[in-house]
């Protein structure tokens, strides 16, 4: 049975959507990253003329051991979500050539004024019944 074009445009717009998804996860994953290493590590001075005022609880610090393996776990993330982004691009079809688009698309004008012509003729064959 062949495909029809309806059916590959909609797999390919559900393609999409699920990029959309990812790439909205892949920010919450970058922005909740961020928050997680800012909270779990204690302040350190960038200079030594410039002292800290600051100081977290020790026990809302995670040690250097456990910083780096968060590090890597959220690392190990990211690239995840990455890789599944960049299969979902690499699986959509390539873009249409503009003169193609633009026949296609005077194509699709002219059969929606046809459409509304005969839309607008029916409903004054309605009216005046």
């Amino acid at each position: 049975m062949p495909v029809r074009v309806d059916d590959e445009q909609s797999v390919n717009m559900d393609k999409l959507s699920q990029l959309q998804d990812c790439i909205e996860q892949l920010l919450l994953i970058m922005k909740l990253s961020v928050v997680q290493l800012v909270q779990r590590t204690d302040f350190k001075p960038v200079a030594e003329t410039i002292p800290i005022y600051k100081a977290r609880p020790k026990d809302k610090v995670d040690s250097p051991q456990k910083f780096e393996e968060n590090k890597r776990e959220l690392v190990a993330d990211l690239v995840q979500k990455a890789k599944q982004i960049e299969r979902l691009i690499d699986s959509l079809p390539p873009p249409e050539p503009e003169e193609s688009q633009a026949a296609r698309l005077g194509a699709l004008d002219d059969e929606m004024r046809r459409t509304n012509a005969e839309y607008k003729l029916a409903v004054e064959r309605a009216k005046s019944a």
